[in-house]
């Protein structure tokens, strides 16, 4: 691979990891989550960070697929713009739930997270197909989340 065929690689999993990153220094499994009533259907706690791993890495082969065959340079542009707007909202949330302790709130910002993805999925998918595959596993298990989040907020609230 030549060199400029490789800071694209190395950009996507830069933002990858720098997202997982930031989502996970956010996220606090301490006593206030662990005092949380779960629903009895809950992943278990392993697996978040097996699915969040595998999402993350998938979402940065989308990307670079996606960027790789956008039409123009506007589209590719629109690529990375949708990426990093889906990020923020992605870190957004743990924030929201884990160190605001609002899962209320986290509820609503969820559906922008998943709205975030379809489009994702629908404005990616117009030019690489691959792209819009290899988002289906994050639409997927945000959709747990979304569930998940409603569930806690069902079992546990009002809160602030």
């Amino acid at each position: 691979m030549h060199r400029e065929g490789l800071l694209p690689v190395i950009l996507a999993a830069m933002a990858a990891l720098i997202v997982a990153a930031g989502g996970a220094t956010i996220t606090d499994l301490g006593p206030w989550y662990q005092g949380l009533r779960q629903p009895n259907w809950a992943p278990p706690g392993w697996l978040y960070g097996v699915a969040w791993t595998l999402i993350f890495a998938l979402a940065a082969i989308a990307s670079l697929a996606a960027w790789r065959a956008a039409p123009s340079v506007k589209a590719r542009t629109n690529v990375i713009g949708l990426f990093a707007f889906n990020g923020f909202l992605n870190v957004l949330w743990s924030l929201l739930f884990f160190r605001v302790q609002r899962p209320d709130w986290a509820l609503i910002e969820v559906a922008l997270l998943w709205l975030s993805i379809a489009g994702l999925i629908v404005y990616c998918g117009r030019f690489s197909k691959l792209s819009a595959l290899l988002l289906l596993p994050y639409i997927a298990w945000v959709s747990v989340a979304a569930a998940l989040n409603y569930a806690i907020v069902q079992l546990n609230g009002p809160f602030g």
